[in-house]
């Protein structure tokens, strides 16, 4: 399904009148069987999306709470093919679109039409690869789009106007606005500017926007929710879970879910 799935997702929400909610999980934090529950509950709980962390030694994108869940998820024996055999075992149990998201490191080591043909064939639907350059990613997106699969971009506010028509061009499934020049990991406000900078987005292409990077409140979700199509809440979520449990942060994906 991989694009197809991800479209309507975004499509029902919009015909609902409301914004899809992604959620962010760090595979393997702290045992892969602990992710797979999760990832029932959290879509039954109004999770439309689903990203899976592949857990990496240097995750320079991300603040210290995703920081923390990749070493614990290393240390549990998580890797690249288990979360593949995850993802098989969860695409029989769930509906919601299941996107990895990866340096690039390990996807480079597995090799891109290796890696593509077997999250294809797990019922995966896209990558997010945070560190690979717009420049050096056409080799996966043209081994994604074989396969009808989601080569899903980050942008941020100060990517320049001309390389964001160039990413927009070449994106698929949703564009990730990342709200802030920093790492991930939960903020009180929302930056400055937030409302020029995704209209700057939208002006580049007809895909979703999902912003994500320091979301974690409902009161932030809902002041964004007029300025985009999806809301992406990561470091809240697996805090939550690591330092509350799974009914909690149950509770905190089914009030994010109200605002959206």
């Amino acid at each position: 399904m991989g694009v197809r799935r991800l479209r309507a997702a975004f499509a029902k929400r919009k015909e609902e009148g409301r914004r899809c909610l992604i959620v962010y999980l760090c595979a393997g934090d702290p045992s892969l069987d602990i992710t797979a529950a999760a990832v029932k509950e959290l879509a039954a709980a109004g999770a439309d999306i689903i990203e899976l962390g592949v857990p990496f030694s240097d995750p320079v994108a991300d603040g210290p709470v995703i920081q923390a869940a990749s070493q614990r998820a290393l240390v549990s024996g998580t890797n690249l093919v288990k979360i593949l055999d995850l993802v098989k075992d969860l695409r029989a149990q769930v509906q919601v679109p299941l996107v990895l998201m990866s340096y690039y490191n390990p996807l480079l080591q597995y090799g891109p039409e290796r890696l593509t043909d077997d999250l294809n064939a797990a019922g995966g639907d896209g990558l997010i690869i945070p560190d690979l350059p717009w420049e050096e990613s056409a080799p996966i997106r043209a081994e994604l789009d074989k396969k009808g699969l989601a080569a899903i971009p980050l942008v941020a506010p100060n990517t320049t106007k001309e390389r964001l028509t160039k990413i927009a061009s070449a994106a698929s499934g949703f564009i990730y606005c990342v709200s802030l020049t920093g790492v991930t990991g939960a903020r009180e406000g929302l930056p400055p500017g937030i409302k020029e900078y995704l209209e700057s987005v939208r002006a580049a292409t007809e895909l979703p926007l999902a912003v994500g990077f320091g979301i974690s409140t409902s009161n932030q979700a809902r002041l964004l929710a007029p300025l985009c199509d999806g809301i992406i809440v990561g470091s809240a979520v697996v805090r939550t879970l690591h330092e509350e449990g799974l009914e909690a942060a149950v509770r905190l994906v089914q009030n994010l879910r109200q605002e959206l």
